[in-house]
């Protein structure tokens, strides 16, 4: 019965419910688009390509392991837990004669996989297909076969795949110069190999094995080994039987040689996909769990909206003796109409804007294109599901006042708003507001990146809610401060000031999510910069150095390095890495300890860089802390590629945030990264840079750089890597912009009679046009304060934690920009549902039935 009631309130209001569809229509697409995205990084496909012929492969585990015993009330609990390192690990080379002794295996392949990138003008590897080197003897692991052309046999020689042939327009007797491991160096092509099946992410160089093994720069050791089944042999059963052989049987650096094949072949060649996965299910989770709270408050929002403007209605249901638990059901089976219809369309409009913001990161290079989007039907349920519950709680929330009071209170409240909000509603605002205080106080203590993102992004969400339960007072403070001045400006601005008093939870509705809008807009755009500038401010302290050498290519090559180091200069290479200390990871670099006070300045304060060797290691104030280091203690990590050690502290430097915290010897980490080469050169000389150049002029790409030029090399990365983080957050502020719009709109539509009563009185068209316009400047300017005061005070508390000063970075213009943005908004969602009311002549609008 209640639901055919519902189903005719539907249809007979359609307008009205126009808004609350619209706001759950974009979050059910919002959601479900975070949902792929999250399905992606769990279960997304890693297809093989050069493993392609190779049904099983043997490889390094790319996992560091911890595992904990808990012993409580008589029970064990023992947990297992595995987090990614960064670098390729290896395995050793000799592990060939254990697998060719296991049953059913025709041939065991040892495969190199190392940098190798073509220098030649108009033949340089884009970003979608990198460049890779291998040993000759590997090709059948694709396979490659030669398509014109001999093998490479001395060391000179080089054989390149037919599709970086044909964009560099080489053929056999051709030189090529490729930048590695080492040195540049110049080979003869000797000639082209195509694969049995399209390779479309990577492309292969192939060297002779003297040369591979030499360029790959890890002796006696392997990336992985292909294993070819005899024939007959079931390549599962095969597998099986690997792994049996290799039970017990350790990869080095206490790594345990893992077993692959079928789809498992893909994250053993392609490493950053595999990384990539836990990075696109934190961006997920993180968007749709932002989603989610901002589509909690706008659509809870937009039904208050609506449930006010039929406020009338419902107390004449109540007063016709109609229960409050009649009046809850009819307004959750509506709220359960409109979700079903709005969630079932958004939840398929979400599907294609998923694939689109996978192809996007993928553009930016966040996600590697290896990772193939993936698509069922769960995040388009899921997103529904959260659809019709957040349309049935946010008129469930909506309804308590009208279903709690008495039918005469709700008559009266119909003709007239309460002058002051529930007590219920204020207790539950200021216990938001405190909540909300609290989380900007943890922000001041967190100290990473990772720890301190969400916790930001909820702070804004959290106090966003407390001025929606706060508006009406907010509203009415605001007309206080604001009435005299109003009062002075004309009509139209009386009328303003009126509405503004007589209607504030009208007005409230509004300014809700104009605030949110503005707050979170200036978070998203300030966040980041806040930490990059705290960042570039230390290394320029830091760097002391006349001279920076750095590369457009992968790296500064350790010779351009040796070239220039004299007996009065002192050059300093970095190469940067990331390790892990437990499971925790810590950016890390490396640095020539020789003279390295003369170019770095990271400012120690305990113990000294003059004994920084590969037996030792400085670290920085926020690491200290974390581990309770100081100079003399022991640290026990794993290096980036698996390799185990215990430096012992030898410095304490504050300068984190600029060098990242942990600095070894270059040595050192040069030995266990999958790029040895420097990614700058810090040269402390008398030389000019002119000379400098001349000195390196042998070596492709590289450039000498004053530091000030280098720093702006370095903003423009970040703002590169910031982009992607605007994006992700930028269809939350699309969602909420547009929510601004909707609540405006429904807000101004539902005063047709209002505006025919004031015609009828003698106000004029512009009369009326004005006090819109001075009701929604009224609203922007507090908007602008709430949300503006709430982005400074996260961001302020942010700046704190992270950077240990209060100092956010925002950019005025872009803070005008974003104001003017939600102003125009404001205006036009004002203005034109006003023009589009005042077309109706008032005495018919006077004369018509509410």
């Amino acid at each position: 019965m209640m639901l055919r009631y519902a189903l005719r309130s539907v249809r007979a209001r359609k307008g009205g419910f126009l808004g609350a569809f619209f706001a759950l229509m974009c979050a059910a697409a919002l959601i479900t688009a975070c949902g792929t995205l999250l399905e992606t990084g769990l279960r997304g496909t890693i297809a093989t390509e050069r493993y392609a012929a190779s049904p099983v492969v043997v490889s390094a585990d790319q996992n560091v392991h911890q595992t904990t015993v808990k012993h409580k009330k008589g029970k064990t609990k023992v947990k297992h837990k595995a987090k990614p390192i960064a670098e390729r690990a290896w395995l050793p080379g000799d592990l060939a004669t254990e697998l060719r002794k296991v049953p059913g295996v025709r041939e065991v392949i040892p495969e190199l996989t190392f940098l190798a990138e073509p220098l030649a003008p108009g033949g340089t590897v884009d970003k979608e297909r990198p460049a890779y080197g291998h040993a000759w003897d590997s090709a059948a692991l694709t396979p490659y076969t030669l398509a014109t052309g001999t093998a490479p046999k001395a060391d000179g020689d080089l054989v390149i795949d037919r599709r970086l042939a044909e964009r560099a327009h080489l053929e056999p007797g051709d030189r090529l110069t490729v930048q590695s491991t080492q040195s540049p160096r110049t080979y003869r092509v000797t000639g082209i190999a195509a694969p049995a099946r399209e390779v479309r992410h990577q492309t292969a160089l192939f060297f002779s094995t003297a040369e591979a093994r030499r360029l790959a720069a890890h002796p006696g050791k392997v990336t992985a080994f292909g294993v070819l089944p005899a024939k007959g042999t079931d390549p599962a059963v095969l597998k099986r039987s690997v792994s049996t052989a290799l039970h017990g049987t350790k990869a080095p650096h206490g790594t345990t040689a893992q077993v692959s094949s079928g789809d498992g072949r893909g994250p053993v060649e392609f490493l950053d996909a595999a990384t990539a996965r836990t990075k696109l299910v934190s961006m997920g989770g993180a968007m749709g769990g932002t989603s989610l709270l901002v589509a909690v408050l706008v659509v809870v929002g937009t039904f208050a909206l609506s449930v006010q403007q039929r406020h009338r209605e419902l107390a004449l249901l109540r007063a016709i003796a109609a229960t409050p638990g009649q009046i809850r059901a009819l307004l959750g089976r509506e709220a359960l109409i409109v979700g079903a219809a709005a969630g079932t369309i958004g939840a398929l409009m979400g599907l294609p804007l998923g694939s689109w913001l996978h192809g996007r990161f993928v553009a930016m290079g966040a996600v590697p294109a290896t990772l193939q989007h993936t698509v069922s039907v769960f995040p388009p349920f899921a997103a529904l599901a959260a659809t019709l519950l957040g349309a049935w709680a946010a008129a469930r929330i909506s309804s308590r006042r009208i279903t709690r009071i008495r039918p005469a209170e709700a008559l009266a409240e119909a003709r007239a708003e309460r002058t002051r909000p529930a007590w219920g509603r204020i207790l539950a605002g200021v216990a938001l507001l405190a909540g909300g205080a609290v989380l900007v106080a943890v922000l001041t203590v967190l100290r990473t990146e990772p720890a301190s993102t969400p916790v930001t992004f909820l702070a804004v969400v959290v106090l966003a809610s407390s001025v929606a339960l706060l508006g009406p007072l907010l509203v009415r403070a605001a007309v206080a401060v604001l009435g005299g001045t109003l009062a002075l400006t004309g009509p139209s601005s009386r009328l303003a000031r009126a509405n503004l008093r007589g209607h504030a939870a009208r007005m409230a509705s509004v300014v809700t999510p104009l605030t949110l809008l503005i707050g979170m807009t200036c978070t998203v755009l300030f966040v980041q910069p806040t930490l990059g500038n705290a960042a570039r401010a230390q290394a320029r302290e830091g760097i002391r150095a006349d001279w920076v050498v750095s590369a457009q290519g992968p790296g500064v090559p350790a010779e351009a390095a040796r070239r220039l180091r004299t007996q009065h200069d002192t050059v300093t290479e970095v190469v940067r890495t990331t390790v892990r200390v437990g499971l925790d990871k810590y950016a890390a670099q490396g640095v020539t300890p020789r003279g390295l006070t003369r170019t770095w300045d990271p400012d120690v304060t305990a113990g000294s860089l003059k004994k920084l060797t590969e037996d030792t290691v400085a670290v920085s104030e926020l690491a200290a802390d974390q581990l309770h280091l100081k100079p003399g203690s022991p640290l026990k990590l794993t290096l980036g590629d698996g390799t185990p050690a215990m430096p012992t502290v030898v410095a304490v430097y504050a300068k984190g945030l600029g060098f990242g915290d942990l600095t070894f010897a270059h040595d050192l980490v040069a030995g266990h990264v999958d790029n040895p080469l420097a990614t700058s050169v810090l040269v402390s000389t008398a030389r000019t840079q002119t000379q400098l150049a001349t000195t390196l002029r042998e070596f492709p790409g590289i450039q000498v750089l004053a530091p000030a030029a280098a720093d702006l090399i370095q903003a423009a990365r970040q703002q590169a890597n910031a982009e992607v983080n605007y994006l992700a957050m930028g269809l939350v502020l699309a969602f909420t912009a547009i929510a601004v719009v909707n609540t405006l709109a429904m807000s101004v539509s539902e005063r047709v009679r209002e505006f025919a009563l004031l015609r009828l009185a003698g106000a004029t068209r512009r009369q009326v046009l004005g006090m819109l316009r001075t009701e929604a400047l009224s609203v922007l300017l507090l908007a602008t304060a709430l949300g503006s005061g709430i982005a400074l005070a996260v961001l302020t508390a942010f700046s704190v934690g992270m950077t240990g000063g209060a100092a956010p970075a925002v950019t005025p213009l872009v803070y005008v920009a974003v104001v003017a943005l939600a102003g125009l908004l404001a205006l036009v969602a004002t203005a034109l549902p006003g023009r589009v009311a005042l077309r109706v002549r008032p005495v018919t609008v006077a004369t018509a039935k509410e």
